[in-house]
Protein backbone atom coordinates (compact mmCIF):
# COMPACT_ATOMS: atom_id res chain seq x y z
CA UNK A 1 0.00 0.00 0.00
CA UNK A 2 1.47 3.53 -1.40
CA UNK A 3 0.56 6.56 0.85
CA UNK A 4 -1.74 9.41 -1.19
CA UNK A 5 1.08 11.89 -3.59
CA UNK A 6 2.11 14.93 -1.81
CA UNK A 7 -0.38 17.71 -1.60
CA UNK A 8 -0.60 21.41 -0.10
CA UNK A 9 -4.75 22.01 0.58
CA UNK A 10 -5.62 25.49 0.14
CA UNK A 11 -6.41 27.13 3.49
CA UNK A 12 -9.36 28.52 2.14
CA UNK A 13 -10.99 24.99 0.95
CA UNK A 14 -9.77 23.53 4.70
CA UNK A 15 -12.22 26.39 6.33
CA UNK A 16 -15.28 25.58 4.16
CA UNK A 17 -14.89 21.89 4.06
CA UNK A 18 -13.11 20.81 7.64
CA UNK A 19 -15.48 21.34 10.99
CA UNK A 20 -13.09 24.06 13.39
CA UNK A 21 -12.17 21.34 15.14
CA UNK A 22 -10.49 19.38 12.74
CA UNK A 23 -8.88 22.58 11.26
CA UNK A 24 -7.70 23.62 14.84
CA UNK A 25 -6.45 20.45 15.10
CA UNK A 26 -5.02 19.81 11.78
CA UNK A 27 -3.72 23.07 10.59
CA UNK A 28 -3.36 24.84 13.95
CA UNK A 29 -1.22 21.80 15.94
CA UNK A 30 -4.31 21.58 18.38
CA UNK A 31 -4.84 18.59 20.26
CA UNK A 32 -8.30 17.14 21.65
CA UNK A 33 -9.25 16.62 25.39
CA UNK A 34 -8.25 13.39 26.05
CA UNK A 35 -11.63 10.87 26.31
CA UNK A 36 -13.55 13.19 24.09
CA UNK A 37 -12.70 12.53 20.42
CA UNK A 38 -13.96 9.57 17.72
CA UNK A 39 -12.46 6.37 17.43
CA UNK A 40 -10.84 6.11 21.53
CA UNK A 41 -13.33 2.65 21.34
CA UNK A 42 -14.07 1.89 17.99
CA UNK A 43 -13.30 -1.92 17.12
CA UNK A 44 -14.57 -2.21 13.20
CA UNK A 45 -11.81 -3.38 11.14
CA UNK A 46 -10.87 -0.32 8.66
CA UNK A 47 -7.67 2.36 7.07
CA UNK A 48 -8.35 4.93 9.29
CA UNK A 49 -7.07 8.12 6.94
CA UNK A 50 -6.27 11.52 7.01
CA UNK A 51 -9.20 13.61 7.37
CA UNK A 52 -7.46 16.43 5.44
CA UNK A 53 -6.05 14.64 2.14
CA UNK A 54 -7.76 10.93 2.60
CA UNK A 55 -4.25 9.36 2.68
CA UNK A 56 -4.04 5.96 4.21
CA UNK A 57 -2.35 5.99 7.93
CA UNK A 58 -3.27 3.01 10.09
CA UNK A 59 -4.85 0.00 10.02
CA UNK A 60 -7.29 -1.30 12.38
CA UNK A 61 -5.43 -4.19 13.17
CA UNK A 62 -2.44 -2.53 14.55
CA UNK A 63 -5.19 -0.39 16.78
CA UNK A 64 -4.92 -0.77 20.27
CA UNK A 65 -6.10 0.51 23.98
CA UNK A 66 -3.14 2.93 25.26
CA UNK A 67 -5.34 4.28 28.40
CA UNK A 68 -4.03 7.09 27.26
CA UNK A 69 -7.25 8.87 25.78
CA UNK A 70 -6.70 8.98 22.36
CA UNK A 71 -6.74 6.38 19.54
CA UNK A 72 -3.17 4.76 19.42
CA UNK A 73 -1.56 2.58 16.81
CA UNK A 74 1.32 0.56 17.02
CA UNK A 75 2.60 0.92 13.44
CA UNK A 76 1.84 3.13 10.50
CA UNK A 77 0.23 1.24 6.92
CA UNK A 78 3.65 1.87 5.27
CA UNK A 79 6.76 4.21 6.87
CA UNK A 80 6.02 7.10 4.79
CA UNK A 81 2.50 7.44 5.83
CA UNK A 82 3.62 9.61 8.56
CA UNK A 83 6.46 11.82 9.10
CA UNK A 84 8.03 12.62 12.06
CA UNK A 85 8.83 16.42 13.71
CA UNK A 86 10.69 17.40 16.72
CA UNK A 87 8.18 19.07 19.15
CA UNK A 88 9.40 21.05 21.61
CA UNK A 89 6.13 22.86 22.64
CA UNK A 90 4.84 22.66 25.99
CA UNK A 91 8.36 22.66 27.95
CA UNK A 92 9.01 19.06 26.78
CA UNK A 93 10.14 17.75 23.60
CA UNK A 94 7.95 15.01 21.58
CA UNK A 95 8.03 13.66 18.33
CA UNK A 96 5.24 14.67 16.55
CA UNK A 97 3.14 13.05 14.02
CA UNK A 98 2.13 14.80 10.58
CA UNK A 99 0.75 13.05 7.38
CA UNK A 100 2.85 12.27 4.95
CA UNK A 101 0.90 13.64 2.26
CA UNK A 102 -0.44 16.91 3.26
CA UNK A 103 1.60 17.79 6.48
CA UNK A 104 -0.98 17.97 8.96
CA UNK A 105 -0.82 17.62 12.33
CA UNK A 106 -1.89 14.12 13.99
CA UNK A 107 -0.77 13.55 17.10
CA UNK A 108 2.14 12.57 18.71
CA UNK A 109 4.28 9.45 18.90
CA UNK A 110 6.09 7.56 22.38
CA UNK A 111 8.42 4.85 22.56
CA UNK A 112 5.90 3.07 25.20
CA UNK A 113 3.96 0.84 23.10
CA UNK A 114 3.06 -2.96 22.77
CA UNK A 115 5.68 -5.22 20.15
CA UNK A 116 6.30 -5.67 17.87
CA UNK A 117 7.43 -2.23 16.85
CA UNK A 118 7.49 -0.62 20.96
CA UNK A 119 5.96 2.72 19.67
CA UNK A 120 2.32 4.71 20.48
CA UNK A 121 1.16 6.47 17.58
CA UNK A 122 -1.11 8.31 19.83
CA UNK A 123 -3.26 10.32 17.12
CA UNK A 124 -6.18 13.02 17.56
CA UNK A 125 -9.16 11.24 16.12
CA UNK A 126 -10.61 14.54 14.69
CA UNK A 127 -7.72 13.95 12.35
CA UNK A 128 -8.56 10.66 11.33
CA UNK A 129 -11.46 9.26 8.76
CA UNK A 130 -12.03 5.19 9.52
CA UNK A 131 -13.04 3.72 6.30
CA UNK A 132 -14.46 0.27 7.43
CA UNK A 133 -14.18 -2.71 5.58
CA UNK A 134 -16.65 -4.58 3.46
CA UNK A 135 -18.31 -7.19 5.93
CA UNK A 136 -18.58 -10.69 4.02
Amino acid sequence: MTTAPKVTPEKQDLRNRLTDEQYRITQEHGTERAFTGPYLDEKDPGLYRCVVCDAPLFRSETKYESGSGWPSFWEPVTPDAVKEIEDRSHMMTRTEIRCGACDSHLGHVFPDGPQPTGLRYCMNGTALNLEKDEQT
